[in-house]
């Protein structure tokens, strides 16, 4: 997907499951000709384009004050193809430039739009990340992303992100991780952690 594109499907998915922000993107593509039309449409009729991914409210003007500030960047042209002649640096310091755009946002533009050697760091990379101990869990998401960075080889990140992806919503489930089922199980911190905390003592009542 080109890189204005993956931006607004981006924006369209937070909060919201992959199947709304679908639809969403979809309707807004359908019920306008170009991303100029959406830039210049009355906010509200945005709203009800992209209703059914959530936030309607909220990401109707961010979509639009993107678009705004892409144009005045590029001459009036509302694209992001740009971008491809940047450095990755470059690149992601204009993404992160733009209203509500946030190191993950960037990310996912840069790795899946421009093929560059970024992790997007989502709940399920995050969880999986900590629980296996790259990182504690108090360092947050935002510093993830160059906490990964630095570990991982340039050539695996693609793969490591859609693995780790994939192991977080089958295995590595966030209320109840399938420890017993973990490939991993023998490495994981977390799962060293649980199985040295001591555990309740049974207390039995009888009745009086």
């Amino acid at each position: 997907m080109p890189p204005l594109e993956e931006l607004i499907a981006c924006i369209l998915s937070q909060h919201t499951s992959d199947t709304n922000s679908h639809r969403a993107y979809l309707q807004l593509r359908e019920r306008f000709p170009s991303w100029q039309a959406v830039m210049d449409a009355p906010v509200g009729e945005v709203e009800e384009a992209i209703r059914p991914g959530g936030l309607a409210s909220s990401k109707a003007p961010r979509i639009q004050a993107v678009l705004r500030a892409i144009a005045e960047h590029n001459g009036g042209k509302i694209d992001l193809d740009f971008l491809y002649q940047m450095d990755t640096e470059s690149a992601r310091r204009y993404l992160l430039s733009l209203p509500g755009v946030g190191p993950k946002t960037a990310a996912i533009v840069l790795c899946f739009s421009l093929g560059r050697p970024v992790i997007p760091v989502d709940t399920h990379v995050f969880r999986v990340s900590w629980r296996l101990g790259f990182f504690e869990r108090r360092v947050g998401e935002a510093k993830a992303h160059d906490l990964l960075q630095n570990i991982v080889p340039e050539e695996d990140i693609y793969a490591f992100h859609v693995h780790l992806i994939r192991h977080g919503r089958t295995i590595c489930k966030a209320q109840r991780p399938r420890c017993d089922q973990c490939p991993l199980a023998d490495l994981c911190a977390y799962r060293r952690a649980m199985l040295s905390a001591p555990q309740p003592a049974n207390v039995s009542t009888s009745a009086r």
